[in-house]
């Protein structure tokens, strides 16, 4: 896949969940005055981040895909990274303002029971389903681009699917069984799973700014392609790091030094091709060193041998 198709899917996705997120906003906002649902509230409050989020991460995601310049040789790729660790502390703030109001609504004994339970539970299936929508077409965008931006909006709103049917459960055992306390109950789960997730994504942005190496199966793979490729005879310094959803991999392959350097070039290029072609997200830089060479005396640096 080229780079402006991966950029026309990751746009089309980033838009898609900004105009979800408003029409639910919305949506909810009405819910709430209908109901009075604590439950109702933690979805809404939800949303609203998902809204901010949204918006960050389209931004981020035009950011990202502008191409290497003067100032950035490498390209722009760590603002996927920025924005989805931004991502990670809007959603963890919700969850603690959530659980918060949980916790105070379940130690008062005067809370009240939530309204016109019908309005909400229609607009919460519709939530539902709109959400179920948008998250099959960003995981196709993920799986074809790699996008983290675009990674970490599916897993958040996976993870809103559970709170807006935990909000169904609470408005209907209020309606049914008269349990107000429910209401909390539900929106102190779903709290903890909005905590859990923003953990979760922080850590994986966190680790790509920290330059921390691609995922070991990658590596594998790449150790795989290289191993017995027609006219390598063995390499070291594999280094690998993520930015955003590029993977830089850097190498040293051990050629014949007698060939020419059209011969060497040629074996490189193709071994290049063959990890690009495998791992489309990958930028690789690889040098050529003659069988058996010796680390250059001026270079006090140790050899890393993979």
């Amino acid at each position: 896949m080229s780079d402006t198709d991966s950029t026309r899917l990751n746009v089309s996705a980033g838009f898609l969940s900004v105009a979800v997120a408003l029409i639910l906003v919305l949506a909810k906002l009405w819910a709430l005055g209908q109901t009075g649902s604590l439950a109702i509230a933690a979805t809404l409050a939800d949303s609203a981040m998902d809204l901010m989020m949204s918006l960050g991460g389209l931004a981020a995601i035009a950011y990202a895909a502008k191409p290497a310049d003067d100032d950035h040789n490498f390209g722009h790729t760590s603002a996927e990274d920025l924005a989805a660790l931004g991502q990670s502390l809007f959603i963890l703030i919700s969850a603690c303002v959530i659980g918060t109001a949980a916790v105070f609504r379940l130690l008062d004994d005067t809370v009240t029971l939530p309204e016109h339970e019908t309005q909400g539970i229609s607009v919460m299936v519709f939530s539902i389903v709109v959400t179920l929508g948008l998250v099959l077409w960003q995981r196709h965008v993920a799986a074809k681009t790699g996008n983290k931006v675009v990674q970490a909006d599916s897993l958040h709103y996976l993870g809103d699917l559970i709170p807006n049917i935990g909000a169904i459960i609470a408005l209907w055992a209020s309606a049914t069984l008269g349990l107000g306390q429910i209401d909390s109950v539900v929106a102190l789960g779903a709290a903890a799973l909005l905590a859990v997730g923003a953990l979760r994504i922080g850590k994986g942005a966190w680790d790509a700014l920290m330059d921390r190496q691609a995922e070991p199966a990658m590596i594998k793979g790449i150790c795989e392609i290289t191993d017995g490729f027609k006219g390598v005879h063995g390499y070291h310094d594999l280094k690998t790091r993520v930015a955003g959803s590029r993977v830089f991999v850097n190498m040293h392959i051990e050629l014949d030094g007698s060939q020419t350097l059209n011969d060497a070039h040629a074996t490189g290029a193709a071994l290049r091709r063959a990890i690009v072609d495998a791992y489309p997200q990958a930028d690789v830089l690889i040098h050529k060193d003659p069988v058996g060479v010796e680390k250059h005396p001026d270079d006090p640096r140790p050899s890393k041998v993979d």
